[in-house]
């Protein structure tokens, strides 16, 4: 009777051993997937955050580009929907004027702790419309040899984009 006490008490500390390393093992996955699930949800937190901030941002942004825009050539701005947060922290805005986003397109970079516009780029085509060439009253060669780089019909369209010619 006492060997078969003892291979029944055996067999129970078995038993109880597995039980609780199969406890142990599922709080550990449980544990483990709550964790990604968490990571997944911040960063979806930081980029509405990031959509959010450029919305605000928007108007901002028009009036700078309407403030550089001294030959009143801008009619329309578009943003573009992607919003992205750059590795040093600046939420960035990709947008286009007057509906031709190959030529007339510029990027600014957002500073989200200040609610400022940090840096603003445009493409070559839409800085050429931006140029102060009363700047250049003194040096009229600087002018001419611009214009004479453009094609006839792209000198004709910036004459006209410039409020030049009609």
């Amino acid at each position: 009777m006492k060997s078969t006490l003892k291979i029944v008490f055996l067999l129970f500390t078995i038993a109880i051993i597995l039980v609780v390393t199969l406890i142990l093992q599922q709080f550990k996955e449980k544990k483990s997937s709550d964790s990604g699930g968490k990571t997944i949800v911040e960063e979806k937190s930081d980029q509405v955050k990031a959509e959010e901030f450029a919305e605000k941002m928007k108007p901002k942004i028009e009036e700078r580009l309407h403030k550089e825009d001294i030959h009143n050539f801008i009619k329309t701005i578009t943003f573009k929907k992607n919003v992205s947060i750059s590795p040093m922290g600046y939420v960035t805005v990709d947008g286009y004027i007057n509906n031709d986003a190959e030529k007339y397109h510029f990027t600014a970079s957002l500073i989200y702790k200040t609610n400022e516009i940090g840096s603003m780029s445009h493409s070559p085509d839409l800085s050429d419309r931006f140029i102060d060439w009363d700047e250049y009253k003194d040096e009229p060669k600087v002018k001419e040899n611009f214009l004479n780089s453009l094609s006839k019909k792209e000198r004709e369209q910036y004459l006209k984009d410039i409020g030049e010619k009609e």
